[in-house]
């Protein structure tokens, strides 16, 4: 259980600095609409699905969480 705790600490600690990032540093707008993101567009319907947004942020999230696990 306690490392489901510390995970769950980590995981508020990174979410409060990514908010604080995001709030004060306005114009760096994360990257959206990638090539590769799928994008439909039919009179009235839209859809929009980021795969290739997901997929790096996956990636960067990875690299972040094994850095930060290695003892």
């Amino acid at each position: 259980m306690i490392n489901i705790g510390k995970i769950l600490i980590l995981t508020g600690v990174i979410l409060i600095i990514a908010g604080i990032i995001l709030t004060q540093f306005q114009f760096a707008k994360f990257p959206g609409r990638l090539p590769g993101d799928l994008y439909i567009k039919k009179g009235n319907f839209t859809f929009y699905f980021p795969w290739v947004t997901c997929l790096l942020a996956s990636i960067i999230i990875t690299i972040i969480v094994r850095f930060l696990g290695r003892k």
